[in-house]
Protein backbone atom coordinates (compact mmCIF):
# COMPACT_ATOMS: atom_id res chain seq x y z
CA UNK A 1 0.00 0.00 0.00
CA UNK A 2 1.40 3.38 -0.85
CA UNK A 3 2.18 6.19 1.47
CA UNK A 4 2.80 9.64 0.77
CA UNK A 5 6.26 9.61 2.28
CA UNK A 6 6.96 7.09 -0.56
CA UNK A 7 5.54 9.11 -3.33
CA UNK A 8 7.88 12.34 -5.22
CA UNK A 9 7.04 14.66 -3.05
CA UNK A 10 9.53 16.46 -1.45
CA UNK A 11 12.12 15.00 -3.37
CA UNK A 12 14.22 16.23 -6.27
CA UNK A 13 12.51 14.25 -9.43
CA UNK A 14 13.48 13.77 -13.33
CA UNK A 15 11.17 15.00 -15.67
CA UNK A 16 10.52 12.11 -18.09
CA UNK A 17 9.35 13.50 -21.55
CA UNK A 18 8.95 10.37 -22.88
CA UNK A 19 5.15 8.84 -22.31
CA UNK A 20 5.12 6.93 -18.95
CA UNK A 21 1.92 5.58 -17.17
CA UNK A 22 3.92 4.06 -14.43
CA UNK A 23 4.32 7.68 -12.82
CA UNK A 24 1.22 7.88 -11.03
CA UNK A 25 0.82 7.30 -7.89
CA UNK A 26 -1.86 6.65 -6.63
CA UNK A 27 -2.92 6.65 -2.42
CA UNK A 28 -5.43 4.76 -0.58
CA UNK A 29 -8.40 7.35 0.69
CA UNK A 30 -9.29 4.80 3.55
CA UNK A 31 -6.80 5.49 6.18
CA UNK A 32 -7.57 9.36 6.41
CA UNK A 33 -11.74 8.45 6.02
CA UNK A 34 -11.38 6.05 9.35
CA UNK A 35 -9.39 9.36 10.85
CA UNK A 36 -12.04 11.49 10.71
CA UNK A 37 -15.31 9.12 11.35
CA UNK A 38 -16.47 8.21 7.71
CA UNK A 39 -14.72 5.04 7.20
CA UNK A 40 -15.31 2.67 4.23
CA UNK A 41 -18.93 3.62 3.93
CA UNK A 42 -18.79 7.53 4.19
CA UNK A 43 -22.06 9.55 4.30
CA UNK A 44 -20.91 11.27 1.24
CA UNK A 45 -21.04 11.25 -1.87
CA UNK A 46 -19.07 13.74 -4.89
CA UNK A 47 -16.14 14.15 -7.22
CA UNK A 48 -12.25 15.71 -7.49
CA UNK A 49 -12.42 17.61 -9.98
CA UNK A 50 -8.95 18.49 -11.43
CA UNK A 51 -7.98 20.76 -14.33
CA UNK A 52 -4.32 20.58 -16.03
CA UNK A 53 -3.21 23.76 -17.52
CA UNK A 54 0.26 22.42 -19.11
CA UNK A 55 -0.79 19.48 -21.37
CA UNK A 56 1.17 19.07 -24.63
CA UNK A 57 1.90 16.07 -26.96
CA UNK A 58 3.84 15.52 -30.07
CA UNK A 59 1.45 14.84 -33.04
CA UNK A 60 2.95 12.14 -35.80
CA UNK A 61 4.73 15.12 -37.63
CA UNK A 62 6.30 16.11 -34.61
CA UNK A 63 4.57 19.31 -34.25
CA UNK A 64 4.09 20.67 -30.42
CA UNK A 65 0.28 20.63 -29.74
CA UNK A 66 -1.55 22.07 -26.36
CA UNK A 67 -4.83 21.45 -24.52
CA UNK A 68 -6.25 21.91 -21.24
CA UNK A 69 -7.85 19.04 -19.29
CA UNK A 70 -10.52 18.54 -16.97
CA UNK A 71 -10.47 15.50 -15.18
CA UNK A 72 -13.34 13.95 -12.58
CA UNK A 73 -12.44 11.69 -10.28
CA UNK A 74 -15.20 9.92 -8.50
CA UNK A 75 -14.77 10.02 -4.52
CA UNK A 76 -16.10 6.33 -4.33
CA UNK A 77 -12.98 5.30 -6.06
CA UNK A 78 -10.54 3.75 -3.25
CA UNK A 79 -7.36 5.73 -4.20
CA UNK A 80 -6.74 9.18 -5.04
CA UNK A 81 -3.60 10.35 -7.60
CA UNK A 82 -0.86 12.49 -5.73
CA UNK A 83 -0.50 15.51 -7.33
CA UNK A 84 3.34 15.40 -7.81
CA UNK A 85 3.09 11.99 -9.59
CA UNK A 86 -0.05 13.37 -11.82
CA UNK A 87 2.17 16.07 -13.01
CA UNK A 88 5.11 14.15 -13.87
CA UNK A 89 2.85 11.64 -15.48
CA UNK A 90 1.70 14.63 -18.05
CA UNK A 91 4.90 16.05 -18.26
CA UNK A 92 5.54 12.77 -20.13
CA UNK A 93 3.44 13.39 -22.47
CA UNK A 94 5.87 16.11 -23.37
CA UNK A 95 7.82 14.39 -26.49
CA UNK A 96 5.85 11.74 -26.86
CA UNK A 97 4.23 11.43 -30.50
CA UNK A 98 0.26 10.47 -30.75
CA UNK A 99 -2.00 10.07 -34.03
CA UNK A 100 -4.58 12.91 -32.74
CA UNK A 101 -6.21 14.44 -29.36
CA UNK A 102 -8.42 11.60 -29.51
CA UNK A 103 -5.76 9.20 -28.91
CA UNK A 104 -4.29 11.59 -25.62
CA UNK A 105 -7.62 11.97 -24.12
CA UNK A 106 -8.45 7.71 -24.24
CA UNK A 107 -4.68 7.20 -22.68
CA UNK A 108 -5.60 9.73 -19.93
CA UNK A 109 -8.66 8.13 -19.37
CA UNK A 110 -7.64 4.41 -19.20
CA UNK A 111 -4.54 5.34 -17.03
CA UNK A 112 -5.69 7.50 -14.52
CA UNK A 113 -9.02 5.22 -14.42
CA UNK A 114 -6.66 1.98 -13.64
CA UNK A 115 -4.61 3.76 -10.87
CA UNK A 116 -7.98 5.24 -8.85
CA UNK A 117 -9.00 1.98 -8.61
CA UNK A 118 -6.06 -0.40 -8.04
CA UNK A 119 -7.14 -2.69 -5.51
CA UNK A 120 -10.56 -2.87 -5.85
CA UNK A 121 -12.62 -4.98 -7.45
CA UNK A 122 -15.17 -2.81 -8.92
CA UNK A 123 -14.03 -0.82 -11.85
CA UNK A 124 -15.19 2.48 -13.11
CA UNK A 125 -13.69 5.29 -15.42
CA UNK A 126 -12.33 8.77 -14.97
CA UNK A 127 -14.03 12.15 -16.58
CA UNK A 128 -11.69 13.29 -19.13
CA UNK A 129 -12.38 15.91 -21.34
CA UNK A 130 -9.78 17.49 -23.27
CA UNK A 131 -10.36 21.41 -24.11
CA UNK A 132 -8.26 22.98 -27.53
CA UNK A 133 -6.87 25.38 -28.27
CA UNK A 134 -10.16 26.92 -30.64
CA UNK A 135 -12.23 26.71 -27.49
CA UNK A 136 -10.10 28.10 -25.14
CA UNK A 137 -12.05 32.03 -25.42
CA UNK A 138 -14.85 29.61 -24.00
CA UNK A 139 -12.67 29.26 -20.81
CA UNK A 140 -15.01 31.04 -17.71
CA UNK A 141 -13.83 32.62 -14.94
CA UNK A 142 -16.64 32.55 -12.27
CA UNK A 143 -16.22 33.43 -8.24
CA UNK A 144 -18.37 30.98 -5.75
CA UNK A 145 -22.14 32.01 -5.16
CA UNK A 146 -23.35 32.37 -1.71
CA UNK A 147 -23.37 34.76 1.48
CA UNK A 148 -19.69 35.78 2.14
CA UNK A 149 -18.62 34.75 5.65
CA UNK A 150 -15.39 36.60 5.20
CA UNK A 151 -17.79 39.47 5.58
CA UNK A 152 -17.31 38.97 9.49
CA UNK A 153 -15.15 40.86 11.97
CA UNK A 154 -14.16 38.03 14.01
CA UNK A 155 -11.35 36.95 16.11
CA UNK A 156 -9.24 34.31 15.40
CA UNK A 157 -6.82 32.24 17.63
CA UNK A 158 -6.95 28.89 16.64
CA UNK A 159 -4.74 27.66 13.27
CA UNK A 160 -5.68 23.15 13.50
CA UNK A 161 -8.80 22.36 12.85
CA UNK A 162 -10.62 23.09 15.61
CA UNK A 163 -14.64 21.51 15.60
CA UNK A 164 -15.93 22.70 18.91
CA UNK A 165 -15.58 26.40 16.99
CA UNK A 166 -18.95 24.93 15.14
CA UNK A 167 -22.33 25.33 16.13
CA UNK A 168 -26.25 25.40 15.11
CA UNK A 169 -29.23 26.36 16.66
CA UNK A 170 -31.25 23.30 16.59
CA UNK A 171 -33.83 25.31 18.61
CA UNK A 172 -35.01 27.76 15.33
CA UNK A 173 -36.54 27.03 12.51
CA UNK A 174 -34.38 24.63 9.50
CA UNK A 175 -32.96 27.19 7.00
CA UNK A 176 -31.23 26.69 3.10
CA UNK A 177 -28.44 28.49 2.52
CA UNK A 178 -25.13 28.87 0.78
CA UNK A 179 -21.94 30.26 2.37
CA UNK A 180 -18.87 30.82 1.13
CA UNK A 181 -15.44 32.06 2.44
CA UNK A 182 -11.88 32.69 0.46
CA UNK A 183 -9.95 32.48 3.36
CA UNK A 184 -9.52 28.64 3.53
CA UNK A 185 -5.64 27.73 3.38
CA UNK A 186 -3.80 24.48 4.54
CA UNK A 187 -0.37 23.00 3.77
CA UNK A 188 0.34 20.27 1.83
CA UNK A 189 0.51 16.87 4.01
CA UNK A 190 4.37 15.94 3.24
CA UNK A 191 6.10 19.03 2.07
CA UNK A 192 4.21 21.75 4.49
CA UNK A 193 3.56 24.27 1.35
CA UNK A 194 0.66 26.34 1.41
CA UNK A 195 -2.52 25.55 -0.58
CA UNK A 196 -4.95 28.42 -1.06
CA UNK A 197 -8.76 27.52 -1.80
CA UNK A 198 -11.62 29.02 -1.63
CA UNK A 199 -14.98 27.05 -0.06
CA UNK A 200 -18.50 26.84 -0.60
CA UNK A 201 -20.95 25.13 2.04
CA UNK A 202 -24.23 24.66 0.79
CA UNK A 203 -26.76 23.21 3.32
CA UNK A 204 -30.18 22.92 4.54
CA UNK A 205 -31.27 22.27 8.93
CA UNK A 206 -30.88 24.09 11.60
CA UNK A 207 -28.80 27.69 11.21
CA UNK A 208 -25.12 27.40 11.57
CA UNK A 209 -23.52 29.77 13.29
CA UNK A 210 -21.44 31.68 10.77
CA UNK A 211 -18.74 33.72 13.13
CA UNK A 212 -18.28 29.55 14.48
CA UNK A 213 -18.01 28.60 10.91
CA UNK A 214 -15.86 31.28 9.46
CA UNK A 215 -13.27 30.55 12.84
CA UNK A 216 -13.68 27.26 11.77
CA UNK A 217 -12.64 27.87 8.22
CA UNK A 218 -9.44 29.75 9.28
CA UNK A 219 -8.35 26.82 11.91
CA UNK A 220 -7.07 24.80 8.65
CA UNK A 221 -4.34 27.73 8.70
CA UNK A 222 -1.23 25.76 9.77
CA UNK A 223 -2.85 21.88 8.76
CA UNK A 224 -1.38 19.83 6.98
CA UNK A 225 -3.62 17.44 5.00
CA UNK A 226 -4.18 16.80 0.93
CA UNK A 227 -6.99 19.15 -0.51
CA UNK A 228 -9.43 15.78 -0.74
CA UNK A 229 -8.89 15.21 2.61
CA UNK A 230 -9.47 18.54 3.93
CA UNK A 231 -13.08 18.94 2.32
CA UNK A 232 -13.59 15.18 3.78
CA UNK A 233 -12.90 16.59 7.43
CA UNK A 234 -14.56 20.50 7.00
CA UNK A 235 -17.98 18.04 5.59
CA UNK A 236 -17.92 15.27 8.36
CA UNK A 237 -17.01 17.88 11.27
CA UNK A 238 -20.30 20.10 10.33
CA UNK A 239 -22.12 16.94 9.66
CA UNK A 240 -21.53 15.52 13.08
CA UNK A 241 -21.10 18.73 14.94
CA UNK A 242 -24.25 20.48 13.29
CA UNK A 243 -26.40 17.92 11.79
CA UNK A 244 -28.11 19.30 8.96
CA UNK A 245 -30.59 17.68 6.59
CA UNK A 246 -28.68 18.07 3.57
CA UNK A 247 -24.96 19.22 3.18
CA UNK A 248 -22.85 19.90 0.46
CA UNK A 249 -18.80 20.98 0.67
CA UNK A 250 -17.11 22.51 -2.20
CA UNK A 251 -13.66 24.00 -2.60
CA UNK A 252 -11.60 25.18 -5.78
CA UNK A 253 -7.73 25.01 -4.46
CA UNK A 254 -5.38 27.56 -6.42
CA UNK A 255 -3.58 25.66 -9.09
CA UNK A 256 0.38 24.43 -8.19
CA UNK A 257 2.56 23.49 -10.96
CA UNK A 258 -0.24 23.86 -13.43
CA UNK A 259 -3.16 21.86 -11.66
CA UNK A 260 -5.77 22.35 -9.83
CA UNK A 261 -7.96 20.64 -7.18
CA UNK A 262 -11.10 20.98 -6.38
CA UNK A 263 -13.17 18.36 -4.26
CA UNK A 264 -16.91 18.06 -3.94
CA UNK A 265 -18.79 15.58 -1.54
CA UNK A 266 -22.52 16.38 -0.81
CA UNK A 267 -24.58 14.27 1.78
CA UNK A 268 -27.37 13.51 -1.33
CA UNK A 269 -26.37 12.60 -4.76
CA UNK A 270 -27.08 14.29 -7.53
CA UNK A 271 -25.30 16.68 -10.49
CA UNK A 272 -21.54 18.04 -10.15
CA UNK A 273 -21.18 21.63 -10.19
CA UNK A 274 -19.45 22.73 -13.51
CA UNK A 275 -15.33 22.49 -12.76
CA UNK A 276 -15.34 26.75 -13.60
CA UNK A 277 -12.12 28.43 -12.28
CA UNK A 278 -12.32 31.04 -9.96
CA UNK A 279 -9.78 34.39 -10.51
CA UNK A 280 -7.63 33.23 -8.15
CA UNK A 281 -7.31 30.34 -10.00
Amino acid sequence: MNTPEQSQLGKASAYVDQYDATLLFPLPRLAKREEIGAGARPPFFGADLWTAFELSWLNLRGKPQVALVHFTIPCETPNLIESKSFKLYLNSFNNSRFADAGEVQARLRTDLSEAVWRGSEQKGSVGVQLVGVDRFDQQQVQELDGLLLDRLDVECTQYTPAPQLLRAAQEETPVTETLVSHLLKSNCLVTGQPDWGSVQIRYSGAPIDQEGLLQYLVSFRNHNEFHEQCVERIFMDIWTRCQPIKLAVYARYTRRGGLDINPYRTSHPGALPPNVRTARQ
